[in-house]
């Protein structure tokens, strides 16, 4: 076969997102359409700003769900190796045996210099992001808040100690904290598993607190829905660390109820991230309490005779959720450039990874001479971030005029 010019790369390349696009038109039309009762997210799409960064960052959130869900996106095997296609340019077509026995006929992007397809590589490295940066900016988040609402709001001692701790983690360079944490010596010695059986607590901690807090005067309801939500939540945090802590431990969970299998490496760097994220996580949510819990509303609370978690999860965090979110946006793409980092610098995920950091670094050896191998996930990257940057920006915009 004929390679392809680079107008039948392009429509080869626009034809294989087909899915997503559909996606997006329907995300967006109805999304609009409901705006009015959407609260601050159906504001989102009065931004234009907003509605950019929302397009990119749903477009490769579709591309990882449809490429790891259905196999829709990407046209090869991102691990399979084709001799004849090393380092050839975009639209370059497959060795006629190849195409008789069912693949796609064409390497889109081209092939990279182990003859991999790039653009098979770049779709599914997104969903290695989309499992990894949401869920740990999250975790980071349960960890931020739980401990940073308490410090802000009842000060003393327990603010003192709290926050020397962490000043100290945040006091450490990122890039070598990190690359501490996931280095295979680290590793070896068990300390991630039991950092994951620390932090991976907190967001047991937070839903078992919000909602005692919220049904302590009705037992009839608190009592069946604490034992429901913490009884699954108990179950996935032991699916979780046990997975983590083999031969420590925390290694405590039969395997005929452990409900996934975490890759050793892809824990390590969760753990990292949210390890890394939680002390600022920490640090703006205590600086929030701080400003808010002289407000008349907390002043009201305090008279009806609310306890003062009650105070802080229903009366505080709503009130200081616009910043929160916002931040959140952001640090999902600083979680992505951390995770682009590692890759590139082959700590953390399997060598064998087709995330985009490890792609990039695939390919910048022969940069000189093929632009492509690299070039398709840098843009990948690029692209993520500034739609979660863009994102922060419109949400940004859309809280102010609240």
């Amino acid at each position: 076969m004929e390679p392809l010019s680079w107008g039948g790369v392009i429509f080869g390349v626009l034809g294989q997102f087909t899915p997503v696009w559909i996606a997006l038109f329907l995300t967006f039309a109805v999304s609009i359409y409901f705006k009015a009762n959407l609260g601050l997210y159906g504001k989102l799409f009065d931004s234009i700003i907003g509605m950019i960064g929302f397009f990119l960052v749903m477009f490769w959130i579709y591309t990882g769900l449809f490429t790891a869900i259905f196999d829709l996106i990407s046209t090869h095997d991102p691990l399979a190796q084709i001799p004849q296609m090393k380092n050839k340019v975009p639209g370059w077509a497959l060795p006629e045996a190849r195409v008789e026995q069912g693949l796609y006929p064409h390497y889109l992007l081209g092939g990279d210099n182990l003859g991999r397809d790039v653009f098979s590589r770049m779709v599914k490295g997104s969903w290695v992001v989309i499992q990894i940066a949401p869920l740990a900016a999250l975790f980071a988040y349960m960890v931020g808040i739980t401990l940073g609402l308490p410090a802000g709001y009842y000060g003393g001692r327990f603010d003192t100690v709290l926050s020397f701790l962490a000043n100290l983690i945040l006091a450490f360079p990122v890039i070598l904290l990190f690359y501490l944490l996931v280095t295979p010596e680290i590793v070896l010695t068990g300390i991630p598993a039991y950092m994951a059986a620390v932090l991976f607590v907190f967001p047991l901690l937070f839903v078992g607190i919000l909602l005692n807090s919220k049904f302590v005067t009705r037992p009839e309801i608190r009592t069946p829905l604490l034992i429901g939500v913490l009884g699954v939540g108990f179950w996935l945090y032991a699916s979780l660390v046990s997975e983590a802590g083999r031969g420590t431990f925390v290694d405590f969970f039969p395997a005929w109820l452990d409900l996934f299998n975490v890759p050793g490496g892809v824990l390590v760097v969760f753990v990292s991230v949210v390890f890394v994220n939680s002390p600022t996580i920490f640090r703006i949510v205590r600086g929030l309490t701080l400003d808010v819990k002289s407000r008349d509303y907390v002043s009201a609370a305090q008279t009806r005779g609310e306890s003062p978690w009650y105070i802080m999860l229903w009366e505080i965090l709503p009130n200081v959720r616009g910043p929160l979110i916002v931040d959140f946006c952001l640090r999902i793409g600083y979680t992505t450039i951390l995770l682009g980092t590692l890759g590139f610098f082959g700590l953390g995920l399997p060598p064998e990874s087709p995330d985009w950091g490890s792609t990039i670094n695939d390919g910048r050896r022969l940069l000189s001479v093929y632009l492509h191998p690299p070039l398709a996930p840098a843009l990948a990257l690029l692209s993520l971030v500034l739609g979660l940057n863009l994102l922060a920006d419109g949400l940004r915009e859309e809280s102010l005029k609240d």
